[in-house]
């Protein structure tokens, strides 16, 4: 099956921007945006983006792909990961930095999981991408997220925040995900042609 347009499950215009300028680097795709309600279960990263998006290819009733993100200090075993959206909200960027006050490490990992599925029924292909940094106190615009106190090892000592868009999508964990979510669209477009 040729997947030429796709329904990306969500709410959040800055995620929407960023996918949409990463994926408009030699894909030839249609993205639509829905914002759709989905109770996210307890569980791993890969948990949490299976079921999620399955429930979504269900409502939405065709193609389409979630991405779940999580923000993992290594000194608390990964944690916060998956559940990073509501420790920043009840904490707060000085918050997430005063979690790590006391431990020798304030590395940290950022993890984007995008999850496909092609149909209601169907089961979800993941697709993750990894950058690493550290926990840093906030810097820069607080327009996205936690990117004001996340410093990635290669963004020459600027948090996601400082960096310029184009600079941050293509070392981010996002953009890692995508380029594996493109490859494997990209390779089924051109098996479905060649039928």
């Amino acid at each position: 099956m040729s997947v030429k347009s796709l329904v990306f499950v969500t709410g959040n215009a800055e995620k929407l921007r960023e996918v949409r300028e990463i994926l408009a680097d030699g894909t030839p795709l249609e993205l639509e945006s829905r914002a759709l309600d989905l109770p996210e279960i307890q569980g791993s990263t890969q948990e949490v983006a299976m079921e999620k998006c399955r429930r979504a290819a269900e409502i939405v009733g065709g193609p389409c792909i979630t991405e779940d993100t999580a923000l993992c200090f290594e000194a608390l075993n990964g944690l916060p990961g998956p559940y990073i959206k509501f420790f920043l909200k009840g904490l707060g960027h000085e918050g997430l930095n005063k979690m790590l006050d006391g431990f020798e490490t304030r590395k940290a990992w950022a993890l984007c999981t995008f999850a496909f599925c092609e149909r209601p029924g169907a089961e979800p292909i993941l697709f993750e991408g990894r950058t690493n940094g550290r926990i840093v106190h906030p810097r820069g615009p607080p327009k996205f997220g936690w990117d004001p106190v996340f410093e990635p090892d290669e963004g020459e000592g600027k948090t996601y925040a400082e960096l310029e868009p184009a600079v941050k999508n293509k070392i981010s964990h996002r953009y890692r995900a995508l380029a594996k979510l493109r490859v494997f669209l990209h390779e089924r477009q051109t098996i479905s042609g060649q039928q």
